[in-house]
């Protein structure tokens, strides 16, 4: 989900750089003063970084993903840890800027963490990567799905949320069963919305639907008038908007005073409670998302969600269950390697097979994607606000 990247991104590459010479000046091998040793050896806890928005307009995830890996760590935990050590999560807020987690990021190899299961924000999370590499730090990320995650390379980056590639796949799925003949998309200019709406733009035309325009906004206004009317003027059955929900509200609402009557489609970084209430009461009914499951759509997941809000005292959202798998990825791998060195984990996690997940068996592709997106179609209940389960897209 998934994603933001920022205008701290035009300068991406001297941020990088100077995020690894921090990261390399700071420790060696991922080891800050006192931390694991990366052999398996050592006594104290072994630390699992985590960088997630706790402040800005996406921080309503943090929480989610924060809790969602607390869960799992204290189930292995309760369960021996590994090799009869605990596991302990260390947070760091990202603020879905990149700037902000190149500190974080930095931050938490000093602590002596020896994975990351972090990274919402794809902007975010892309300048963070060549520092957990160059400290031997293996990142497992939950949510942040860009194909830009994975183009660098780096043999300890894994995905376990399904790619924009695939997430535009199920889009265009979902726009040919609905019988729609044109498509439009508007993105936001970021990494992740750019990457996304790109990708369905180039599926939508290979699957033969006629593409009637890719706009760009600005994230951040308040009036979005002038898409609103180009996409009324143009009239496509349905639309993808693929960047956040505090834009994507606004434009679903502003399309429909326009004139648009078609299907509104949103990609996973605009699937949160939020978009229902800032686009207003009467101006959802046509909106639906790509998504992956949330624990209120899957079978049997009625204890983890009790257990989730005995810990948190809240409701699980969006990306809680991709945190908790996460974690379990990591914690088998280790389990696996038969302690945390580096090479000895990224070879485990790329020996997964059909690894039991909440969102189902996970294999890891060559690339270090997984294999299958698992996104299905969401709409929006009018009673709550929700996006709740519409077509598993299954047939």
């Amino acid at each position: 989900m998934h994603t933001r990247t920022t205008r701290a991104l035009r300068a991406l590459s001297v941020v990088v750089a100077a995020g690894a010479l921090l990261a390399t000046a700071g420790c060696s091998g991922g080891l800050a003063s006192g931390g694991d040793s990366g052999s398996g050896g050592g006594s104290g806890p072994i630390k699992l970084g985590m960088l997630a928005p706790f402040s800005g307009s996406e921080s309503a995830f943090g929480n989610y993903m924060k809790n969602g890996a607390q869960l799992a760590i204290d189930e292995i935990n309760a369960d021996g840890g590994i090799d009869g050590r605990k596991l302990q999560l260390e947070v760091q807020d990202d603020a879905c800027d990149a700037t902000t987690a190149v500190a974080a990021a930095n931050k938490l190899v000093t602590d002596g963490v020896v994975a990351s299961v972090g990274g919402y924000c794809s902007g975010a999370t892309l300048p963070t990567l060549p520092i957990f590499n160059e400290a031997k730090i293996p990142t497992v990320i939950p949510a942040a799905n860009s194909n830009e995650l994975v183009k660098q390379k780096l043999p300890g980056v894994f995905l376990i949320n399904g790619t924009g590639t695939q997430q535009a796949a199920s889009a265009v799925k979902y726009a040919q069963k609905s019988g729609a003949k044109t498509v439009a998309a508007i993105n936001d200019a970021t990494a992740y919305s750019k990457d996304l709406a790109d990708s369905f733009a180039q599926q939508a035309k290979d699957a033969g639907l006629t593409v009637d325009f890719n706009a760009v906004i600005t994230p951040g206004e308040n009036d979005y008038s002038a898409v609103a009317t180009q996409l009324s003027g143009a009239k496509p059955d349905l639309v993808y908007w693929t960047g956040y929900y505090q834009e994507g509200g606004l434009i679903a609402r502003q399309s429909k005073d326009a004139g648009f009557s078609g299907s509104f489609l949103v990609g996973d970084g605009s699937v949160d409670a939020k978009f229902a209430e800032i686009a207003g009461k009467g101006y959802t009914e046509n909106v639906l998302g790509t998504f992956t499951q949330t624990p209120d759509m899957l079978k049997g997941a009625e204890k983890w969600i009790a257990d989730y809000k005995k810990l948190a005292g809240a409701d699980p959202g969006p990306y809680s269950t991709q945190s908790y798998d996460a974690v379990k990825v990591v914690a088998e791998a280790m389990k696996t390697a038969k302690g945390t060195k580096f090479d000895g984990v990224v070879k485990a996690l790329e020996g997964l097979k059909d690894f039991k997940t909440l969102a189902g068996p996970l294999t890891f592709m060559p690339d270090h994607t997984r294999s299958g997106g698992g996104f299905v179609i969401v709409s929006i209940d009018p009673s709550s606000g929700q996006f709740v389960l519409k077509d598993d897209l299954q047939g």
